[in-house]
């Protein structure tokens, strides 16, 4: 499964956890461009996407620029897993992409929520297992597909990404030059014209 598609009952059972964060939390709205964590910050909270999306960025080491890197969609959770269960600084900045309501917890709850029971402990470590299984995936797509496949595929993910994104934000998480990812979208609408 990948990172794009939505959890579901095939793949983890999240009900139990989404449940928790809408007994447990708040109900919090973020505007486009508000942040629920910040990169370098220590990680506090983790929360149920209920309407819109976020995407995670991370600085460049040397560039200093913004390279996107995930996104979370609406009816998956949000948030710099596991980091966010110790409080550890979080590795990304996660942004709003547009009007989100999202059922927050905080990392505190979230680990108090997972020493409850051992079926509780069970989903900590299928969901860290999904995770590494979402970020092999990416990796791999980085070496069995060119960047036009990649750009296809996440169209293929998802449909109505591109018109969320700006066209350096979509280049910077595939991740080539807004100017090559210019060329490959006219050369996919050259073909269809065809």
């Amino acid at each position: 499964m990948t990172m794009e598609q939505k959890f579901g009952k095939n793949s983890i059972d999240i009900e139990v956890l989404r449940e928790f964060c809408e007994r447990e939390g708040k109900m919090v709205e973020y505007r486009k461009g508000d942040q629920l964590e910040r990169e370098g910050d220590p990680a506090r909270w983790f929360g149920f996407v209920t309407e819109g999306c976020f995407k995670y960025i991370t600085r460049g080491i040397s560039d200093e620029r913004n390279h996107l890197t995930w996104f979370s969609f609406e009816g998956e959770f949000v948030a710099d897993y596991p980091c966010v269960l110790s409080g550890q600084p979080s590795q990304a900045t996660i942004e709003a992409m547009m009007s989100c309501r999202v059922w927050r917890v905080s990392g505190e709850e979230l680990f108090g929520f997972f020493r409850q029971s051992i079926k509780n402990m069970e989903l900590r470590a299928v969901i860290g297992e999904h995770m590494l299984n979402q970020f092999k995936a990416r990796y791999q797509d980085f070496h069995r597909a060119t960047a036009r496949e990649r750009y296809e595929l996440l169209l293929q993910r998802c449909p109505g990404i591109v018109e969320h994104l700006a066209l350096q934000d979509l280049a910077s998480f595939l991740c080539i030059t807004p100017n090559y990812l210019s060329t490959i979208r006219k050369s996919i609408t050259f073909e269809v014209q065809k």
